[in-house]
């Protein structure tokens, strides 16, 4: 199976389950193994052996039996197939608590992404550094260059549809949205919105649920 074939095949709960492998695999390297199994690697990457074997079918990787998979190439393939190797540049609007955090993160050697500017709109904050990365004014964000650009909208919710109606102007077709609101984009613009709070409602839900069935 060719990469590019492999990619189209991938569902986004797939592609995260590969970032995960390849989080738990670089751990794994680092400790000097050199194999892992189906089961391991399940265990350690919270999901099932099963899950595993066919996720890594869907790359045409099999592993060897009593012996598991390499665990060197299973990485170099998970790698090329998500693509990696490829720096991708990510701007972040908002440099806030939130923001900052975010851009702290990704300047500590995400693997394929770089951080390449901060943007908000508050004057005292534009012109400082944040991890040598410098804060631009969000005011003149649509006269931006960025094509090819990653941006995450760490803002209020009131301020994220403008926002991001100046990052589309901009060039930005890809965007990860923490603010807590809907957006509207065009077609061919792809936004994934992280709703943190409503995340810890549904645990909050789930747990009084298991704990009034116990």
């Amino acid at each position: 199976m060719n990469e590019r074939l492999s990619r189209r095949r991938l569902s986004t709960a797939t592609i995260a389950r590969f970032h995960t492998y390849s989080r738990v695999l670089e751990r794994l390297i680092n400790d000097g193994r050199r194999t892992v199994s189906s089961v391991q690697l399940g265990q350690l990457s919270a999901t099932s052996a099963a899950l595993v074997r066919s996720d890594l079918f869907t790359l045409g990787f099999g592993g060897t039996r009593g012996v598991g998979y390499e665990t060197g190439k299973l990485l170099e393939r998970i790698v090329e197939v998500l693509g990696l190797e490829r720096v991708r540049e990510v701007v972040v609007v908002g440099a806030g608590r939130l923001g900052l955090a975010i851009a702290s993160y990704l300047t500590q050697g995400a693997r394929g992404l770089k951080i390449t500017a901060l943007f908000d709109i508050d004057p005292a904050k534009v012109g400082t550094e944040v991890a040598g990365v410098a804060i631009r004014s969000a005011e003149r964000l649509a006269g931006e260059a960025l094509t090819d650009v990653l941006a995450v909208v760490a803002t209020p919710a009131a301020a994220a549809q403008p926002v991001v109606d100046q990052l589309v102007t901009a060039g930005v077709r890809s965007i990860l949205n923490f603010a807590p609101t809907g957006l509207a984009v065009p077609s061919d613009v792809t936004v994934r919105s992280v709703d943190l709070a409503g995340e810890l409602y549904v645990l909050s839900f789930l747990q009084d649920h298991h704990d009034g069935a116990a």
